[in-house]
């Protein structure tokens, strides 16, 4: 999709910053619905919510496809972002009650394996699709897998429920406080500073009064009960931190590439395949490490390599070779895949088997966070000009994962 944004922009006649709304209403939906959708799975099960999620999604990728103008794109990306949360809530959690506890590090490897591999392919499929067809066929692409995916459902395990209940004013507090403030940082680049500024301070606000009302509530939608387990918090915080690296980087390189290096689409899905393709590879890997060793040592050598990749990035020839720059795409590819497995592992197993669907809620939801903050903060530096706004981007990138190398260090110390 991220290759996709210039052109997205050049067929709106809209600006670079306001293209990148395509991605970051998809974020901000996503994040939204994590919290609420977590909360139902005991009692609506892991089988019914997946197949809610799916079927949302396939029917707004058929809304994104036929969007007349890039205000009813985004309004189809906010649709397709809530079936996302539902996919993404349950299809973690079908790994770790699937599998043992000695093996739930293999379960997840074999995940980020799944995730990683369109990861890799997608740039390119999608560089060779808008090279014979217009970016609508990005999203009806996903429409015959989308259908597929039912017939795998019946073979999960039963589900096994538990009564709860929908917590209106929950729900409410949670859309304002992150609406509110990624909208916020996203308006500073491309509106006015005082509403965007007031935009901040609200979602705060609601921020503080979600949280109060939470710890008010019987059973709340923040697992206070994990967070509690020092391991599950600094995983959290290390997810956000680091998948708020990577959309930075994913965000802003095709414009790197296509409007300073006058790139194609196509020579730039190629170009920024090494990245994904690397953490495919290095994801089964990760997922053995993690068997032998603790979390906190792999992940922090790998958002390690992950910030020297993008510093790397930042210090590119004027007129780089393709290999210049794939190598070091490959190396923030390497370091983002031994992350991922082991951080998730860390984060899904240092709760009760019992807490599997509240752990992957805050899963998914820290890396839509993360993801959300990522793209508001290229949509701000974006639009406040410059020549220079995809390499501020990458900056911004290696210092996030430079947090997250500090916050997963902190586990060893737990």
């Amino acid at each position: 999709m991220n290759i996709a944004l210039p052109n997205i922009a050049r067929s709106f006649a809209s600006s670079d910053a306001a293209a990148v709304w395509v991605v970051n209403a998809y974020q901000l939906s996503a994040t939204i619905c994590l919290l609420p959708i977590a909360s139902l799975v005991g009692s609506l099960g892991l089988k019914r919510v997946y197949a809610t999620g799916l079927a949302i999604f396939v029917l707004a990728s058929f809304g994104c496809a036929f969007a007349p103008t890039l205000p009813m794109l985004v309004s189809a990306r906010l649709i397709q972002g809530a079936g996302a949360a539902g996919i993404s809530v349950a299809g973690m959690a079908f790994v770790r009650v699937v599998y043992p506890h000695h093996l739930v590090s293999k379960g997840f490897a074999l995940v980020a394996l799944a995730v990683a591999i369109p990861g890799a392919l997608g740039p390119t499929i999608a560089a060779a699709i808008l090279a014979v067809a217009k970016w609508p066929w990005l999203f009806l692409v996903n429409v015959p897998f989308g259908l597929a995916v039912p017939l795998f459902i019946a073979a999960a395990p039963p589900d096994v429920r538990s009564a709860s209940s929908l917590d209106l004013t929950g729900i409410a507090l949670n859309a304002l406080a992150f609406g509110l403030f990624v909208v916020g940082v996203g308006t500073l680049g491309t509106g006015d500073g005082r509403i965007a500024t007031g935009e901040i301070v609200a979602g705060l606000f609601f921020l503080g009064l979600f949280v109060r009302q939470q710890l008010q509530h019987s059973a709340p939608m923040l697992p206070f009960d994990l967070f509690r387990i020092p391991l599950f918090t600094l995983s959290v915080w290390t997810s956000v931190c680091s998948y708020a690296a990577q959309i930075l980087a994913y965000v802003s390189l095709p414009f790197l590439f296509e409007t300073s290096m006058h790139l194609s689409a196509v020579q730039t899905g190629f170009l920024v395949t090494p990245w994904p393709l690397m953490t495919a590879v290095t994801a089964p890997i990760a997922g053995r490490l993690a068997i032998r060793y603790p979390a906190s040592g792999i992940c922090s050598v790998g958002l390690a390599l992950l910030a020297i990749g993008l510093l790397l990035m930042v210090f590119l020839p004027t007129a780089p070779e393709r290999w210049d720059v794939a190598w070091r795409l490959a190396l923030c590819g390497i370091g983002f895949g031994l992350f991922q497995t082991p951080n998730n592992t860390a984060m899904m197993t240092a709760g009760p088997l019992g807490r599997s669907g509240a752990a992957s809620g805050m899963n998914a939801a820290a890396r839509y966070i993360g993801w959300s903050l990522g793209s508001a903060l290229v949509s701000l530096i974006f639009g406040l000009g410059g020549d220079h706004g995809a390499v501020s981007c990458l900056v911004a990138g290696m210092a996030f994962a430079l947090m997250g190398v500090a916050t997963s260090s902190a586990r060893r110390f737990r």
